[in-house]
């Protein structure tokens, strides 16, 4: 989802549920995550034959890849709408389980998880509440792994043009928001407002805390980004009208720049270890 999907530290709850208004929509323009991302988190987990659970699972981007590695889910997602394509994206995987509510009330009924997973979600859970659920629905040692796929604008005049369409019609954040030579090497870097290392060490209760960065060159065709855009949570509470007017200009500003935009594409990971 990249950076247009964390804008503070502490968003409307209410808003991570416009993306069930569009949830094919948004199925089809999210971008996956790196292999290598989920080959570090299950290393790190060394889960064997236990069970992970996935807060806020979307539509199943990153559900699917783990699923595919074998690893028996259990899938919180609070939208009915998300949880419906989720399912569907899912069928093939008989150990996938989809359960519908928001995390922070859901109940683990005696239930404990080897791994805790969330991609680009944890920024949509109750930062008063997170670290205690998280803590509920873990073993003893088990694994917490939090990550996001942010984003970065690779040609500075291009970003700049971008950033005034997005002035004159209301977004106020969007995946092109960041120029490529803002992030730094280190996971995090550029995103310091809502990654969790400082709240996860003032918790007290996790250990062995780890940081990844998976960088790659990313081009989208201007159909494809447009279709990235307007499933993002910025674009999806502007009135229609507005919203298609945004897109209507990005994508003529990307066809007159010869038909795309080329994207730094990170994949930033966080892992922790109830103690």
């Amino acid at each position: 989802m990249g950076s247009a999907e964390h804008a503070g530290t502490s968003p409307d709850r209410a808003l991570g549920r416009v993306f069930g208004e569009a949830a094919r929509l948004y199925d089809a323009g999210r971008p996956a995550y790196a292999d290598a991302l989920v080959s570090e988190v299950l290393a790190y987990a060394d889960l064997g034959e236990g069970a992970a659970l996935e807060v806020g699972a979307g539509t199943g981007k990153a559900t699917a890849l783990f699923a595919a590695r074998g690893v028996p889910l259990t899938c919180v997602e609070p939208d009915p709408r998300m949880a419906e394509v989720l399912r569907c994206n899912t069928a093939r995987f008989p150990r996938v389980q989809v359960e519908v509510g928001g995390f922070e009330e859901w109940e683990p009924d005696g239930r404990r998880f080897g791994l805790l997973f969330a991609a680009t979600s944890w920024h949509w859970v109750d930062p008063r509440r997170r670290w205690d659920a998280v803590h509920a629905a873990l073993r003893p040692g088990g694994a917490v792994a939090l990550f996001w796929n942010p984003h970065g604008v690779v040609d500075a005049g291009l970003y700049a043009e971008l950033a005034d369409i997005d002035r004159r019609h209301g977004v106020a954040t969007s995946p092109h928001n960041v120029p490529a030579s803002s992030y730094g090497v280190e996971a995090g870097s550029g995103e310091e407002d809502f990654w969790p290392e400082a709240e996860c060490r003032g918790d007290g209760r996790f250990t062995d805390l780890r940081a990844f960065r998976f960088r790659q060159d990313v081009h989208y065709g201007t159909d494809r980004y447009l279709a990235f855009l307007a499933s993002v949570s910025s674009y999806r509470v502007l009135p229609a009208e507005r919203r298609e007017q945004a897109l209507a200009e990005t994508a003529r500003l990307l066809d007159a720049r010869g038909g795309g935009i080329d994207m730094l594409h990170l994949s930033d990971l966080f892992l922790a270890r109830r103690a």
